[in-house]
């Protein structure tokens, strides 16, 4: 099982009411939200390994340079993402409490916790199971593996199992074409213009029809009336040919990260005991845990 930290702790900070505070009156709902999905998932599915992945990178450079305007509408005053204000105190100690008790947390340099997905998912000898609010990541969902993405759709309790045939009922494409489709149709939410003219109904045909985005290039370079493609969809494709070129790379989730030892697959078991007890107590003290960690101990079989 491999969880998308960032969207999670999103996840969890508008799920849970802001009013779960600390004993100091510090809010907590996000950390709260984060270790009771954790302590459900685990409960509910007992995954064999497990690991936290994050943004080490939220905006990597090479996804920038291929396209500027990648995640730009998200960047703060002071040049890093945008987080809400009570929000930003309780990522550090969500990291602290993923250390305390001795879940994984992999990240590498330079990259998104998406691609450090990518790789583990990619690295990974069995089924695998993604935890995330991310449609990106529908691009790895794989059925022969099986690889699926167990989608947060809203808060952190409604947690809808997506494969190849969810991803093909719901936007009318091949399974395995997430990605191809992306492209074509944009996502604002990243910054991602699309192609001009092409909504997603037309993105899911073509690429339907296509097979591939590679193939459907082809076929537009090809002005014969055989291509299957009228002069408008031709046209327009023309037209965004600079943004073809380098979108794939920026949309596409890296397979092949450098990761650390930490994500090597011993290191990935889910832990036996805390790794430091004593840290995990004083966090719970401190921002007043007990309720949840007590959860998190009952799902990991841990003894008193």
């Amino acid at each position: 099982m491999i969880l998308d930290t960032p969207s999670l702790y999103f996840r969890a900070f508008y799920g849970v009411p802001e009013s779960v505070t600390a004993p100091d009156g510090m809010p907590i709902n996000a950390v709260r939200g984060v270790i009771d999905m954790i302590a459900s998932l685990v409960r509910e599915h007992s995954p064999g390994e497990l690991a936290a992945c994050m943004d080490a990178d939220w905006r990597p450079a090479f996804r920038v340079a291929a396209i500027p305007s990648y995640k730009a509408h998200r960047v703060a005053a002071e040049g890093g993402e945008e987080v809400p204000d009570t929000l930003s105190p309780q990522v550090p100690v969500i990291e602290q409490v993923l250390d305390a008790a001795g879940i994984a947390r992999v990240e590498a340099a330079g990259y998104e916790a998406d691609d450090v997905i990518g790789t583990l998912t990619a690295r990974a000898s069995g089924p695998v199971d993604i935890v995330t609010g991310d449609r990106d990541l529908f691009q790895l969902v794989d059925d022969a593996r099986p690889v699926r993405v167990l989608y947060t759709v809203r808060g952190i309790k409604n947690i809808q199992p997506v494969d190849e045939t969810v991803v093909a009922e719901r936007y009318g494409i091949p399974g395995r074409s997430y990605a191809d489709f992306a492209v074509l149709r944009g996502d604002p939410s990243d910054g991602l213009p699309g192609v001009a003219g092409i909504g997603e109904k037309t993105a899911a045909s073509l690429i339907t029809r296509f097979g591939s985005l590679e193939a459907l290039l082809k076929a537009a370079d090809d002005e014969s009336a055989e291509s299957g493609l009228t002069r408008g969809q031709r046209s327009k494709l023309a037209a965004a040919r600079d943004y073809l070129a380098v979108a794939p790379a920026v949309v596409q989730v890296v397979l092949d990260v450098p990761l650390p030892e930490l994500a090597e697959p011993a290191r990935l078991t889910l832990p036996a005991e805390p790794r430091d007890r004593e840290a995990l107590e004083a966090l719970s003290t401190r921002y007043g845990l007990s309720g949840p960690l007590k959860r998190l101990s009952d799902a990991l079989s841990w003894s008193a």
